[in-house]
């Protein structure tokens, strides 16, 4: 549903479409049922369902980067909400996860929240570190502060966070749910955080004391000025004034309000009434003293039961009285009269209560007119909250404030010694960086090949993650960073089936990567990690060619590609210049790594032999003496992979050793069968003059210039690829003309280390 925050009044209802105004009328019948119809009156209620200000972030997306929870357990541990997320309060803990997940697309609003990250980071001093922040579930906050704008942050905050959620509260309050207790408490709440922030300096540098800094940040400045507002705070002493606290606190509501004639006169006279009840009820212990001839008698208290009197056993008394309990040597009455102003007075506090609960629900609802301020005072203190968890995230890890050129840029990405946010968290110096060099202009896309567990997962999801926390605001893990404002992410990372809507993975794939398709735009970031291997081979190869040549065709925006199709790589041919392959180098023992140019990779290193492949009978020995030990380096470099090391992947999952035996076997063989075939092709295309019919002169003349070994070597291949080709031919005339060839390269051969 579409609303502008201006919404007011009928005026604005019949303005909006018709089925909105439908949807609007059927959810303000069901808020009745719920006596909470009263907030559609509140253009403050609503916001836009999608701006142009914000990026809204798909489910898919925000799942696949683990942003909200992980993939391994669901939890928010090893998310980037839970890395991230350094706030006191739970109201800002609550808009910070809508800061995560609704990252800003405007460049000012984004440089407006580094410049006051900037300002706190500052304030809070030269510190080589800070506190460590102690684990909760809404984050928690530190005193970290030596100038004024930090110190009093920290302490409002601070305070805030041990108080009740004031966001919550307020809500209660304006639908007549809180109690007094609670209302107290959060208007006491804003009441002091408003004071200790009017103790910052919001004026010009010229008319400030040198002993105090101002604040030069403009969206500090308007947050401070916001949740500081003299007319929200002198609203919250007069709407204290009105109440006793110690009442509010022990939750007596008959002396909970603060009655005079002129503010709450149906309370005053309620307890006028109730006085008048109790004197009259007092005065009859006058008129006993009397008539018993007892001067010292008063009033007991006995298990509840009040104004008792209490004789000796053997007092003679009037008929009427009515016996309520008695002792050895006592016995307790109520007289006639006395019962008749007990009624009075119980029924006159039941009155009392009455109006006090009827004044106390008038008393929340005339809250009302000051809750738009009031909610504008929460929101200001939320988003201040995020920033100073920004702040406190920067400071603590050493964060670099992103550059972002202007809007009429091209669109690009430059980010030197960048990392995973997350695994940085937790690895500290061992994580290691890599840089990423994009540019609408020059390369924009990246191929990204490898080995299997090399990192190229970790560093598609750490170009996204740095994006986004660029544009949520935060400072990023790198050492510089020079960004474009994208104006979405967009991510296919795997799939999984979904049985209710009868979808295969497959499918689920191919829906994903239809979304990305259909609406990433030049200016988008799009992640894409091995499309196509839910199908066959051919068909996965020729779907990722297809999306990845779409994307850098029409959509021409910025991609990462990650897949373990060598064929991907042709497309460089026809986008030359515009597209960089990148894979996980490595180093072996055997063989030194031959490296590509023009091309990029993921380093990593083999330390034991290499996988030997071999037709003998299969053994039970211990697989680790076949398959190497592969430590990656997780570096980018230039050079194309060759490699996925499934099988060592295998081996770290414990398949059984003669499962991985086989394998090994398997892949040797159809390794061979490939290698033949393109052999094969070679020939039929450079010797194709030889396959029909060489002549005697050109054969013997190839074969001797060359050295005896090399042209006894060429001779063989020569024939076995003419028999090879006689088994692949379905017809006689090509099987025979091959064979014939075969034949007559020997007979040459043998003729010329003859002569």
């Amino acid at each position: 549903m579409m609303m502008t925050p201006t919404f007011v009044g009928i005026e604005g209802v019949m303005a909006m479409p018709e089925l909105v105004v439908q949807a609007l009328a059927l959810s303000v019948r069901y808020l009745k049922v719920f006596g909470m119809e009263r907030i559609i009156c509140f253009g403050s209620s609503f916001r836009p369902f999608s701006a142009d200000t914000e990026m809204s972030l798909s489910a898919n997306t925000l799942q696949q980067l683990e942003v909200l929870k992980n993939n391994s357990d669901g939890r928010i541990e090893g998310s980037l909400f839970q890395t991230m997320n350094n706030t006191c309060t739970t109201f800002g803990s609550r808009l910070f996860r809508n800061w995560l997940t609704h990252p800003l697309c405007h460049r000012h609003l984004i440089c407006a929240r580094h410049d006051a990250v900037s300002e706190i980071s500052e304030s809070m001093g030269s510190r080589h570190s800070i506190n460590n922040l102690q684990d909760g579930g809404d984050g928690s906050c530190t005193a970290l502060a030596r100038s004024d704008l930090s110190t009093i942050l920290s302490s409002v905050l601070e305070m805030l966070g041990k108080s009740l959620d004031i966001q919550r509260g307020i809500t209660r309050i304006f639908h007549c749910k809180a109690t007094a207790k609670e209302f107290v408490g959060v208007i006491q709440s804003i009441l002091t955080a408003g004071k200790q922030l009017q103790k910052l300096f919001l004026e010009d540098i010229d008319t400030v004391s040198s002993h105090h800094k101002p604040v030069h940040s403009s969206l500090l400045r308007r947050l401070i000025s916001t949740a500081s507002s003299s007319t929200v705070l002198n609203n919250a002493v007069k709407l204290l004034s009105c109440l006793n606290k110690d009442a509010a606190d022990q939750g007596d509501m008959l002396n909970l309000f603060i009655a005079s004639v002129d503010h709450f006169p149906e309370v005053a006279e309620g307890h006028v009434n109730v006085e008048m009840a109790q004197h009259k009820l007092d005065l009859l212990i006058v008129e006993y003293r009397k008539q018993l001839g007892m001067r010292n008698l008063e009033f007991k208290t006995v298990a509840g039961s009040t104004n008792l009197i209490e004789l000796p056993v053997d007092r003679r008394v009037p008929s009427n009285w009515i016996k309520i309990n008695s002792t050895k040597k006592t016995i307790r009455y109520h007289t006639p009269e006395i019962l008749k102003n007990l009624d009075n007075l119980l029924l006159a506090k039941e009155e009392l209560a009455v109006i006090c609960r009827s004044s106390w629900h008038k008393f929340l609802t005339d809250f009302g007119k000051y809750y738009a301020q009031f909610q504008a005072v929460v929101e200001s203190l939320a988003a201040l909250d995020c920033l100073y968890s920004l702040a406190v995230l920067a400071k603590q890890n050493n964060y670099v404030r992103p550059i972002f050129v202007n809007e009429s840029a091209p669109s690009q990405i430059h980010i030197k010694n960048g990392c995973h946010p997350v695994l940085e968290s937790l690895l500290g110096d061992n994580f290691v960086p890599n840089d990423t060099e994009l540019h609408a202009d020059g390369e924009y896309c990246q191929i990204v090949t490898g080995p299997n567990m090399g990192g190229k997962s970790c560093y598609i999801r750490q170009v996204a993650l740095i994006t986004m926390m660029a544009q949520v605001g935060s400072f990023v893990p790198d050492s510089s960073a020079m960004l474009h404002v994208v104006d979405g992410i967009y991510t296919q990372m795997g799939a999984s089936d979904s049985i209710q809507q009868g979808t295969s993975t497959f499918h689920e794939e191919m829906n994903e990567a239809s979304n990305i398709l259909h609406n990433c735009s030049s200016r988008s970031l799009v992640i894409i990690d091995e499309l196509g291997r839910g199908t066959s081979t051919h068909d996965g190869v020729a779907i990722a060619y297809a999306t990845l040549h779409y994307l850098l065709k029409e959509k021409k925006c910025i991609a990462i590609f990650v897949t373990h199709y060598p064929e991907m790589l042709d497309i460089q041919r026809e986008f030359e210049g515009s597209v960089g392959a990148y894979h996980v180098s490595y180093l072996v023992t055997k063989k030194l790594l031959e490296v590509s140019v023009g091309a990029y990779h993921v380093s990593y290193l083999v330390t034991k032999k290499l996988l030997e492949v071999t037709d003998k009978p299969l053994e039970t020995s211990p697989e680790s003496k076949d398959l190497g030990e592969i430590t990656f380096l997780y570096k980018l470099v230039a050079g194309a992979s060759d490699r996925s090391f499934g099988l060592n992947v295998a081996l770290l999952a414990q398949l059984p050793s003669r499962c991985i035996k086989r394998a090994s076997v398997m892949a040797a063989k159809l390794q061979e069968e490939l290698s033949m075939r393109e052999e094969v092709k070679l020939w039929r295309t450079t010797d194709a003059a030889m396959v029909d019919g060489p002549s005697e002169s050109s054969t013997k003349v190839g074969l001797l210039c060359a050295q005896p070994y090399q042209g006894l070597a060429e001779a063989c291949r020569r024939v076995l690829l003419n028999m090879t080709l006689a088994q692949s031919y379905n017809d006689v005339t090509n099987t025979l003309s091959s064979l014939k060839n075969a034949r007559e390269i020997a007979k040459k051969t043998i003729e010329g280390f003859l002569m």
